[in-house]
């Protein structure tokens, strides 16, 4: 028999969770109310098991659940098990805490203030148990239909509250918990163990009854309790003295505006001085105009026009065109930001550069927008206005936000080169014609996607899929009361002629009453019997056959499925397997229709309950119970989809997927990163023909016609008969070809063109050709397509990028692109997805511009958010950006989203950090400033450096070189990160940190020599400097082209007027320096760091130290006797001594520290630090250290640690313990060094 050694505290969690799962148990263990002996387990609750060689189970959870296991109690599948692991987590973690400091001060087990204990745990507690109940609403349990270890967990852990501290009012506001409480504690395995519980009548400090005298070990565990107790009490005194004590207000980053009368498209004065600080507003003003009006953007800039040859190359992008519903967004934003560093990059290298922008007429957004903006100005449907004039209508909508959207590129991304998109509608048309005439576009009825309030049918990417864990009530337009979702409901039908019954279960019960079948596994022997017979529909004289099918799962439910094929994409295929009757029940409104009184004109969800009832009736209701479930939910009406018989348009993909894959798999076309490579062969490898049909009227419209022949020997055609249409680039090509596919005269022929439009993807598809003229042979096509890039998120890889692949090779016979590129998806800093509804949609000009909250809060009252929304909106907002969003600049905006670009899957963006990369502008900014007034007015380039150039000069240049090295890299690997620590590392790190400190001394002598070297070192600087803005360009544009402007040239006469038209640099440019100097700089630096690390750890930041430096040979100290200035200028020390051999000549009271194999550090610390204060410091650090250290080493000692720790979380325990050991090291040798400081000969702390 197992054995349970267990606490025998009536209150203990940890003891009752256990006790309770085991009265589950078929074989419940003993009990052992003491602790266990100390070779089997060192804490309670340890169950023993018998006959397994001695192993043991610890902790309440680990106890509990294998307990709870043995009595099927941790639910029937892994999903449930997983949901039980949740709530034991939540009962641990959220619950438990808040119980016990509600209720533990009232039973007098904490030495601490009741009074505070209380009031700020009794809030806190009702906050944990209200999600709780709300999560209770509609559920007898928390896990399936019965009492699990989740049920059991969280009313433990809610034992105390209820029986202490929920007084009568807490539970009436907690309706659900307090049910599903009493229905837990009334079990009798509860009762067993529990006894009956007396609920809380009022709360008050009750005497806990005397409990047996504590061990040893219990002591020890409540002293260590009480320890964290009264650190979390400071704590938390310590965050109220900060409330109550006065803030200082934060430094306001400084607003300097460009007041420079400058007109529209001249250029900006670059005379005038710099101002003290970066300012965004200054920075950005003028330049766009005169970069337009210069021409810098149009492809044939420095040519006589785009088809002169240029043996550099072309480089072609277009952007996916954004939705013109409303404003971009940060995910547009990052888009745009990679696309314009790579055209300015492939522009400054030489190419015939353009990138072209369009704008997605988004049919079914657009459509939605305007009809709620009618609704909510004019009280105005679409219908009341008509076709035509709800169509100007939009145009208005679309001029204001295409306006905006274009405006928000210009400001934030602003290379583009905007080409007339007239003709884009022609080549639709065109696409449209070509394609039904080879027959790849064909007229088909089957199963779409429909929106009964859009009216249309929808494409997947406008289906959200909401996941269901059981019976859920959600909200549905057009209906007063929620609507349950997330039910299984069992129901028969009776078989003809007999008293046998089948019994199936569906989550859709209306469409029962479109059933035209039922359908069994072919191999199960329950309904063999019933081959060839028929069931009864029990409310029509419809009689339908039992089918024999593959695609049962004769394991679930009864084995036996109805099918609807009309309304259900599996029942379909089955539908067409078995030549079944299909019924559509459904109207677009979503109104029953083809079905018996008293259904006929019901509201499909008001007919959900009256089948419901009418089956309870007739007596062939079987039961209903909760069932995990997605539900498709129409992204822009948030109705729920149904799958609807219509007549649409299709596309035949089947060979245009093999072309588009082969593509890829042959090399043709490449796809960055690679592991997008499975989703992409997956897609096209399995892809089903593409419905264009949408019931809209906003969009391009079908140019196909249904075709009326007046003449009696024809017959009249069907809608879903594609030999009745016609497709025309006008009626009376269309009329043409009726008259001519039925042989009569052109006057005999009616048409009537197709209401709906196409697409918005369809058009889409066509995109990087149409912006080109085609069908019309034009020079632009010629030269720019193919293109040669195409970069965009990973999220729209099949529904934009693989149909773009498929119509460029069928209509031109070329790919649209050499390369795809595909950055992640940007989410809030929270990880979630971007969503008006939860406020954290930000406009990329809010974060260039700033805002404040209130602004925040406006432009949601502005949206299209339903007032519930905008109040949710609202708290986000105010959670997220307390303060509003400060001006960050457009070049920090740009630099933060390439250095987030990592080629992976998702991006979660931190406002704050962008707002760091305006502080990086700054440094820029302040380092130009001051290189330019050490370059002095009179300054002139060398036309190439002398060669002469002293150590660091040489270190720099190196750096720049690797610097230059890794971006080109960078560019041509879209490795963005790269790019952005490269340029970064160089500007703040090398050249601003070391070098401009190194060279100070330098550029101040006075002497021949000096001026000299001076000069090279003016010259070195000139070259960073120059060289280094060119690097940035791509990514901040606007502060590198006002820094460059200030900057004198190497060739006056025949530099280009613009950073943006400036060659960009290539290592050959900038020398590397000798490898012997650069291993020099090498060693100076690893002196410096060490140094500086030895000054940061005995915080001298102001105070300036002696340091010697003690060298292995005297080539080391000669070595540091020639740099020891530049040691002592980056060290901020106050003198360098070289020493060679022995410690004897260096002074008592230095710190020690090695900086390499051949230099060691010390530091004098005597006279310059508070000796007693330090040592303190370190003895708790030693402590905290050894309290970590010996926590771990039990941890790892444990006898089933290496059995049940998975490899990967010991390898990175004993990571930890060899750094803890390190670290503990370091701090004996630093407790040495201040021991000698203090000429104490006492050893007694270095014990490890």
């Amino acid at each position: 028999m197992d054995t349970l050694y267990i606490s025998s505290h009536p209150d203990d969690f940890r003891s009752l969770l256990p006790l309770v799962a085991a009265e589950f148990c078929l074989s419940p263990p003993r009990i052992v109310h003491e602790d266990p002996p100390g070779e089997v387990a060192r804490s309670r609750p340890a169950l023993v098991l018998a006959g397994s060689g001695g192993t043991v189970l610890t902790g309440a959870n680990a106890v509990s659940w294998y307990l709870a296991a043995a009595g099927n109690r941790t639910g029937s599948d892994k999903k449930q098990e997983s949901q039980v692991w949740q709530w034991l987590s939540f009962a641990e973690n959220e619950l438990m805490p808040v119980a016990c400091a509600v209720t533990f001060p009232l039973l007098g087990i904490m030495g601490v203030d009741k009074k505070v204990c209380i009031c700020l745990s009794k809030a806190e507690l009702l906050r944990v148990l209200k999600a709780l109940d709300e999560t209770l609403a509609l559920r007898t349990f928390l896990v399936g239909e019965g009492v699990t270890l989740a049920d059991i967990a969280v009313a433990v852990a809610a034992l105390l509250p209820f029986k202490y501290a929920l007084e009568p009012a807490d539970r009436k506001s907690l309706v659900n918990v307090t049910r599903w409480y009493n229905t837990c504690v009334n079990q009798p395995q509860f009762l067993k163990v529990l006894g009956k519980i007396s609920l809380c009548e009022k709360m008050v400090s009750v005497t806990p009854k005397p409990s047996p005298p504590k061990t040893e070990a219990q002591l020890k565990k409540e002293a260590k309790k009480r320890e964290k107790m009264e650190k979390f009490q400071q704590k938390k005194e310590m965050e109220e003295k900060k409330k109550t004590q006065p803030q200082t207000e934060k430094k306001e980053l400084g607003v300097i505006t460009y007041n420079i009368p400058t007109p529209p498209g001249e250029k900006k004065d670059v005379l005038s001085p710099l101002p003290d600080s970066y300012s965004p507003q200054y920075v950005e003003a003028a330049w766009y105009s005169w970069w337009e009006k210069q021409g810098f953007f149009k492809p044939e800039y420095g040519r006589k026009n785009v088809s002169e040859p240029n043996p550099r190359g072309v480089f072609m992008m277009c952007i996916p065109p954004p939705n013109v519903t409303g404003s971009l967004h940060l995910g547009h934003a990052l888009t745009n930001a990679i696309q314009d560093c790579l055209t300015r990059w492939h522009r400054m290298r030489g190419e015939t550069t353009l990138w072209n922008p369009g704008c997605d007429h988004a049919g079914i957004a657009t459509q939605v927008v305007v009809e709620k903006k009618l609704m909510r100005e004019r009280k105005m449907t679409r219908h009341d206005l008509g076709r035509e004039n709800f169509i100007q209508e939009v145009w208005k909508w679309k001029n204001e936000k295409g306006d905006r959207i274009y405006h928000q590129l210009k400001k934030s991304i602003i290379m583009c080169n905007i080409i007339c998109l007239q003709k884009l509608s022609y080549a639709v048309q065109e696409a449209f014609v070509r394609m039904h005439e080879e027959g790849v576009i064909y007229r088909s009825k089957r199963l779409v996607n429909w929106s009964c309030t859009l009216n249309s049918a929808i494409s997947d990417i406008e289906v959200d899929k909401k996941e269901l864990t059981g019976r859920t009530l959600l909200p549905v337009p057009g209906y007063k009361e929620k609507v349950e979702f997330g039910v299984l409901v069992s129901f028969s039908y009776k078989v003809e002629g007999s008293d046998e019954e089948v019994v199936v279960a569906t989550t859709r019960i209306e469409t029962m009453l479109g059933d035209t079948a039922v359908a069994v596994h072919p191999e199960d022997s329950r309904y063999q019997h019933l081959k060839g017979k028929m069931v009864v529909h029990p409310f029509c004289d419809r009689k339908m056959p039992i089918v024999f099918d593959d695609f049962v799962d004769m394991n679930f439910g009864t084995g036996a499925v109805k099918i609807t094929p009309a309304h259900d994409h599996n029942d379909y295929e089955v539908g067409e397997r078995h030549k079944l009757t299909f019924i559509n029940i459904l109207d677009e409104n979503g109104l029953l229709i083809n079905v018996p009184p008293p259904f006929l004109g019901m509201k499909r969800f008001e007919a959900r309950k009256a089948v419901l009832q009418a089956l309870k009736d007739l007596g062939q209701f079987k039961e209903v119970k909760d069932n995990p479930m997605v539900v498709p939910v129409c992204s822009r009406s948030k109705d729920i989809v149904e799958p609807l018989l219509k007549p649409q348009w299709y596309v035949d993909c089947k060979g245009m997927g093999k072309q588009a894959a082969d593509v890829v798999r042959n090399g043709e076309l490449k796809i960055i990163p690679d592991h997008h490579l499975k989703t992409w062969f997956n897609w096209m490898d399995n892809i089903r023909d593409w419905c264009i049909s949408r019931q809209l009227w906003w969009g391009h419209r079908i140019p196909a016609y249904f075709v009326t022949v007046n003449d009696p020997s024809i017959k009249p055609g069907e809608d879903v008969d594609g030999h009745y249409w016609v497709s025309g680039r006008s009626e009376e090509e269309a009329r043409e070809k009726a008259a001519k596919r039925f042989n009569v005269t052109a006057d005999k022929i009616s048409l009537r063109q197709d209401e709906d439009v196409l697409d918005t993807w369809f058009s889409s598809g066509i995109f990087p050709f149409s912006i080109f003229g085609w069908p019309t042979e034009s020079e632009d096509l010629r030269v720019f397509y193919p293109g040669t890039l195409l970069e965009t998120g990973h999220d729209i890889l099949f529904f934009w990028v693989a149909r773009m692949v498929m119509m460029g090779l069928k209509l031109t016979g070329k790919l649209p692109f050499k390369e795809v590129y595909l950055h992640a998806v940007v989410r809030d800093a929270h990880g979630r997805k971007m969503s008006k509804s939860l406020g954290n949609v930000i406009d990329p000009l809010d974060v260039i511009t700033g805002i404040s909250l209130e602004g925040l809060h406006a432009q949601l009252i502005e949206s299209n958010l339903d007032p519930l929304e905008i109040e949710k909106a609202k708290q986000g907002q105010k959670s997220d950006y307390p303060s509003g969003i400060p001006e960050c600049g457009t070049d920090a905006l740009r630099f933060a989203l390439c250095a987030y670009t990592s080629q992976g899957r998702d991006i979660n963006l931190d406002v704050n950090r962008i707002l760091g990369y305006r502080h990086f502008c700054n440094k820029l900014w302040n380092a130009v400033k001051f290189a330019m007034r050490t370059l002095g007015e009179g300054f002139v380039p060398w036309e190439k450096l002398c060669g002469n150039e002293s150590v660091s000069d040489r270190w720099i240049l190196s750096r720049l070189s690797a610097a230059v090295a890794l971006c080109d890299g960078g560019f041509q690997a879209y490795d963005f990160p790269t790019i952005t620590t490269a340029i970064y590392s160089f500007w703040l790190y090398e050249l601003c940190d070391v070098y401009l400190e190194s060279v100070k001394p330098v550029l101040s002598m006075t002497d021949s020599e000096g001026q000299k070297q001076a000069d090279i070192c003016r010259q070195t600087l000139y070259t960073c400097l120059e060289v280094g803005l060119r690097l940035l360009s791509p990514l901040m544009p606007f502060v590198t082209e006002e820094l460059f402007q200030r900057l004198p040239r190497r060739h006056s006469q025949d530099s280009p007027s613009s950073i943006c038209v400036t060659p960009y640099p290539e290592t050959s440019e900038v020398s590397r320096g000798q490898r012997s100097s650069v291993r020099a700089m090498e060693f100076v630096m690893s002196v410096v760091k060490t140094i500086r690390s030895l000054r940061a750890d005995y915080n001298l930041t102001k105070t300036r130290a002696d340091c010697y430096l003690q060298c292995i040979d005297s080539d080391t100290a000669a070595l540091v006797q020639t740099y020891s200035l530049q040691i002592q200028t980056l060290s901020y020390s106050q003198a360098i001594h070289p020493v060679v051999g022995g410690d004897s000549t260096i002074p008592q009271g230095c710190a020690v520290a090695i900086a390499s194999d051949k230099c060691t550090v010390h530091l004098m610390l005597k006279g310059l630090i508070d000796l007693e204060k330090e040592v303190t410091k370190l003895t708790a650090k030693k402590g905290e250290l050894e309290k970590q250290m010996e926590k771990m080493k039990e941890k790892m000692a444990k006898n089933d640690y290496k059995e049940k720790v998975p490899v990967k979380v010991q390898e990175a325990d004993a990571e930890k313990v060899s750094g803890k050991e390190m670290w503990e090291m370091v701090l004996n040798y630093s407790f040495l060094q201040l021991l000698v400081l203090k000429k104490s000969a006492t050893y007694c702390f270095l014990s490890s």
